[in-house]
């Protein structure tokens, strides 16, 4: 592979930093939902690091990818930086992405990895330009608190996907990895996404149709009450999780019931969750099914487990905060963009 070819010309910060502090301007919330451009070919995909630290040799199956695709790269100046487990400092995560926001030839943002360290720099990130020419912001994980943020303050759509350090050279792919990854470009390039899950005996029959919202549970949990905290009245939500224990997530939900995020959902969508053991002799005495399904026990709306997102090699792109049907039947669940 060339390595010249992922060098780029940065803006230096001095260039970015003035718009740094300016007024923001944010929208009512869930009154200018807006889609971004999708992508065509030639367009370029700016790749960033605006949480943990990851290297130029990580991103190199994903740019190649990319440009497979038929889309250009460029590559910010964070990608290779460390700072302890940053993506650099949070000066310098800020100044990458807000560059990036600003550079009309960038059509879409991929955050590299995930980690933690946005909600470092989010109150920060001037979106008045992209609010005026949107473009797509590509992610999960950490991420949760950009797609919450801008979903809740702005209504632009994003894509809730694999990253950088997810990708893999085809030889090496299970088919369920090569199918994630390609959704990711069906996404950027507008096709109608739609997946199914399979039975899960815990799904709660229904049909609903609702803008789609969600991602990390525990991300979630901690914007409560912030800037960034979501909006789930008539929504879809769709939420994953992993490496915590069935106590922990116990807790989470109980947070969106308490805080009411639940009461007023039009679906739920149960993706993966990585549970972790408990320590010594300890049971909590419940499954994960069994956790959600006492939270709605009240709410009437279709549930279903199982679905294809999350920390997990079966992980499909996901536009958040455009609208979908949730199909819950005995047969299988699905979801399908409007």
């Amino acid at each position: 592979m060339n390595r010249k070819k992922f060098l780029v010309s940065i803006l230096p910060l001095a260039a970015v930093a003035s718009s740094f502090g300016q007024k923001k301007t944010i929208l009512p919330p869930d009154k200018n939902n807006k889609i971004p451009p999708y992508l065509k070919k030639g367009d370029t995909i700016g790749i960033t690091s605006s949480a943990g630290y990851i290297t130029l040799v990580d991103c190199a199956e994903a740019i190649t990818t990319i440009e497979k695709w038929g889309y250009k790269t460029k590559i910010g100046t964070t990608i290779g930086k460390k700072h302890f487990t940053f993506g650099g400092t949070d000066e310098e995560r800020l100044a990458d992405f807000q560059q990036m926001l600003e550079d009309d030839t960038i059509k879409a943002i991929m955050i590299a990895r995930g980690g933690y360290g946005f909600v470092h720099i989010i109150d920060k990130i001037d979106f008045t330009r992209f609010i005026k020419k949107p473009k797509w912001l590509i992610g999960f994980s950490d991420v949760t608190v950009l797609h919450s943020h801008v979903n809740k303050n702005t209504g632009i759509a994003t894509i809730h996907s694999k990253m950088c350090n997810s990708f893999v050279k085809p030889e090496l792919a299970e088919p369920a990895q090569l199918e994630t990854i390609d959704s990711i470009r069906k996404c950027i390039s507008g096709e109608k996404m739609q997946y199914k899950a399979p039975i899960n005996n815990n799904n709660k029959i229904g049909t609903a149709s609702g803008i789609l919202v969600g991602g990390n549970l525990k991300t979630l949990e901690s914007l409560a009450a912030s800037k960034s905290d979501i909006n789930t009245d008539n929504k879809i939500l769709f939420v994953e999780d992993t490496g915590e224990y069935l106590y922990s997530i116990d807790r989470m939900f109980y947070n969106l019931k308490r805080s009411g995020k639940l009461q007023k959902l039009a679906g739920l969508v149960v993706g993966g969750f990585k549970i972790k053991k408990e320590e010594g002799t300890e049971d909590f005495g419940k499954t994960l099914e069994e956790i959600v399904l006492e939270k709605i026990a009240e709410f009437k709306y279709p549930v279903c487990f199982d679905f294809p997102v999350g920390h997990q090699k079966n992980n499909f792109a996901l536009k958040c905060g455009v609208e979908h049907r949730l199909d819950v039947t005995a047969l299988e669940s699905s979801l399908k963009e409007k």
